[in-house]
C-alpha cells in the first residue's frame, strides 16, 4: 500500500550473488563494510530475507549472527535492524523499550501513535508469536495513570474508520475538549484520551475545504490551536503522546521529519531514534518525510545526516535517505 519510499525492490535481484559477495566480505580476517552496507541498504525487507535464506543455503551460517559479529557500534544496530521484517522490528523496539529496569516512554509515544490500526494489530500478533507475551499486558505492567489509558486506547487499534464528516459530532467533540480543558479548573484527560485516540483521521483533521473538522472547529471556539492547549493542561509524559497523537493525526510524515530533526539537532545524536526512523521508513514515507523536513528545517534530511554522523554508519544512512533534496 505503500509507494513513498526510497527503498524498493531491487533490480536485477540474484539472492544468491548477493549472499555469495556478504560471506566474502565477512569471512576470514577484516570486513568489507562497503560490500555489506551497499547490498542491504539497497535491497527491500523481502529481498533482504531472500538474501538470508540463501546465506543458510549455501553456507550453512544465520546472516544476522555473522553481522552481529563481523560488525560493531552503531553501524552493527543499523545493519541488523534493517534485516528484521517491519513489524518484528517494531515489536522488537516495544519489547527493548519495557524491558528491564525504566521504560523507554518516547519508543513507546512513536511507535503507538504513528502506526495505522492495521499495523498496530499485526505488531500485536507478531509480539505474541515471537515472545509468548501479551504486548498490552506488558505495556499496563509498566506504565501508569492517563499515559497508560491513552496507550491502551490506542494498542485497541479501533480508531474510527474514515467514512465522511458527521458535522454536529465535530461541533460536540470540539466543545467537548474546550470544556475538559481551557473552561476547566483542572483538566479532564479522559476526555481528550477518548476524542483523540479513537475518531477518524477525518473527523479530526479536515479532508476538504467544504466542512470543518474537529482541530478546525475547536481554534473557531477557544482561539487555541489543539497543541497549545494540550501544552498548556497537560505534562509529562501524557502531553508528550496527545502531542504525538495530534502531529500524526495531521501528517505522519510531518511528525516523523521533527522527530529525525531534533535527533540530530544539538550536541550529540539520538542514534537510536535515528535508526528507528530511518529503517522503518525506508519503504514506506521517507520521501514524503524528506519534503517536510526541507519545508520545516529550511535544510536536507541527507545534508543534516552528512554533518552529524560519520564513517560506514553515515554511508548506509545515506544509502537509505535516497538522495538530497536542495
Amino acid at each position: 500500500q505503500y509507494t513513498r519510499g526510497t527503498v524498493t525492490a531491487f533490480a536485477p535481484f540474484d539472492a544468491r550473488a548477493d549472499a555469495e559477495a556478504l560471506r566474502k566480505a565477512m569471512k576470514g580476517m577484516g570486513t568489507d563494510e562497503e560490500t555489506v552496507l551497499t547490498i542491504l541498504a539497497t535491497r527491500n525487507n523481502a529481498q533482504r530475507q531472500e538474501i538470508a535464506s540463501a546465506f543458510k543455503t549455501l553456507f550453512g551460517r544465520d546472516l544476522v549472527d555473522d553481522l552481529k559479529s563481523e560488525l560493531t557500534g552503531k553501524f552493527e544496530t543499523l545493519m541488523v535492524s534493517l534485516m528484521r521484517p517491519a513489524y518484528i522490528f517494531d515489536a522488537h523496539a516495544l519489547k527493548h523499550a519495557i524491558k528491564g529496569a525504566g521504560t523507554n516512554e518516547k519508543v513507546l509515544t512513536e511507535i503507538l501513535a504513528s502506526r495505522t490500526p492495521a499495523e498496530l494489530q499485526n505488531i500485536k500478533q507478531v509480539y505474541q508469536q515471537e515472545y509468548e507475551a501479551n504486548l498490552e499486558d506488558k505495556i499496563t505492567g509498566e506504565t501508569s495513570g492517563h499515559f497508560q489509558r491513552l496507550l491502551v486506547v490506542l494498542l485497541q487499534a479501533n480508531r474510527d474508520p474514515d467514512v465522511g464528516v458527521d458535522e454536529a459530532l465535530v461541533e460536540q467533540d470540539a466543545q467537548v475538549l474546550f470544556r475538559a480543558g481551557e473552561l476547566k479548573w483542572g483538566t479532564d484527560e479522559e476526555k481528550f484520551i477518548t476524542i483523540l485516540g479513537t475518531r477518524s483521521v477525518s473527523h479530526l483533521r479536515r479532508g476538504n475545504t467544504l466542512c470543518f473538522a474537529v482541530f478546525d472547529k475547536y481554534m473557531t471556539i477557544s482561539g487555541f490551536q489543539i497543541e497549545e492547549t494540550i501544552d498548556r493542561e497537560t505534562s509529562g509524559d501524557l502531553e508528550k503522546l496527545l502531542l504525538a497523537v495530534v502531529k500524526c493525526v495531521r501528517s505522519v510524515p510531518a511528525y516523523f521529519a521533527e522527530t529525525l530533526y531534533y535527533s540530530m539537532k544539538g550536541a550529540g545524536t539520538d542514534d537510536d531514534t535515528l535508526i528507528r526512523v530511518m529503517v522503518s521508513r525506508s519503504e514506506v514515507d521517507l520521501l514524503d518525510i524528506r519534503r517536510e523536513f526541507r519545508k520545516n528545517f529550511a535544510k536536507s534530511l541527507y545534508q543534516m545526516i552528512q554533518k552529524d554522523t560519520s564513517g560506514d554508519y553515515r554511508k548506509a544512512l545515506l544509502l537509505l535517505c535516497g538522495g538530497d533534496d536542495d
